[in-house]
């Protein structure tokens, strides 16, 4: 896709979501339901905080969009993401994977194991998750790397590999988030810079965009839904950090211009700065990214 193809896409993917309001239901950490909705409610889309097998298999059926979250599991989520994932792929739902604190304990392994059945569309973490979940479901060497709770101890550029295997397994796209995020298909790969260092100051900040994403993903592919909802992250995160110099500011000015964001907007700092076989860039600031170019 070009430059001018792909800003197209993701502004058309900003117009549906405000035209359309979808809803993207979620089992998500119960530390940070409220950013994920608000987060959600901001881009316009619609939110629910869902817990019981029988409801999610139920609203798996009629949800255009679901997103599922390992971050604080519970002993009931033995049966119910499971439920959830067979659900949603039995219906064709389009659905958001993270896998947050994925080694941990036996109960996150064995439920991230049996998601292998059931595919997500899009699987979003950092760097750790995603190298850990590639090497669960046997698509990388299982060697070295480890998971440090929700923090990663691998850099995104470790990630490629793993990026790559779990989106071609899938046949959707991965999001592998860090000081600059990484969205690929398994075919192409796209950086994303921008945003701030205050996001990790305020807790929630990956969940909310998973669930963001599920909320494009309502409405585009799983590879530009990744793309727009990671795209304006970072520009809410960069306006944001501008406006604040401290968590609790900056959450509020993040939510404020997440909702104030139009499409013209994301279209218009979407900068596709350079190309390496098949590796293209985005920035919000070209520069920083020259090195990676070089």
């Amino acid at each position: 896709m070009t430059q001018q193809e792909i800003g197209s896409a993701l502004a058309q993917a900003v117009k549906a979501v405000r035209e359309k309001n979808p809803s993207a239901p979620s089992i998500t950490n119960t530390v940070t339901q409220d950013f994920v909705a608000n987060a959600q409610l901001a881009v316009g889309g619609s939110a629910a905080m869902l817990y019981l097998a029988d409801e999610c298999a139920a609203i798996a059926k009629i949800a255009p969009a679901f997103y599922i979250n390992m971050g604080t599991a519970m002993p009931f989520y033995a049966e119910t993401l499971p439920k959830a994932a067979q659900a949603l792929h039995a219906n064709q739902t389009p659905w958001v994977l993270d896998p947050v604190g994925i080694g941990l304990a036996s109960l996150r392994t064995d439920i991230l194991r049996q998601f292998k059945n059931f595919p997500p569309s899009i699987i979003r973490g950092n760097a750790s998750e995603i190298i850990a979940l590639a090497k669960l479901w046997g698509l990388i060497e299982s060697s070295g790397g480890k998971v440090r709770g929700v923090d990663s101890t691998e850099k995104v550029s470790e990630a490629k590999a793993a990026a790559h295997a779990l989106a071609k397994f899938t046949g959707g796209a991965v999001a592998v988030s860090g000081e600059e995020d990484l969205v690929t298909d398994g075919k192409e790969e796209i950086l994303c810079a921008g945003g701030s260092a205050l996001l990790t100051k305020v807790t929630g900040g990956g969940c909310a965009l998973g669930g963001v994403m599920a909320i494009y993903l309502a409405v585009a592919n799983p590879f530009i839904a990744a793309l727009t909802a990671t795209t304006m992250f970072n520009l809410a995160g960069t306006k944001a950090a501008a406006q604040s110099d401290a968590p609790a500011s900056f959450k509020v000015n993040f939510l404020d211009n997440l909702y104030k964001l139009t499409a013209e907007d994301v279209a218009n700092n979407f900068r596709l700065v350079g190309s390496l076989e098949n590796i293209f860039e985005l920035s919000l600031q070209a520069p920083e990214l020259k090195n990676i170019l070089e």
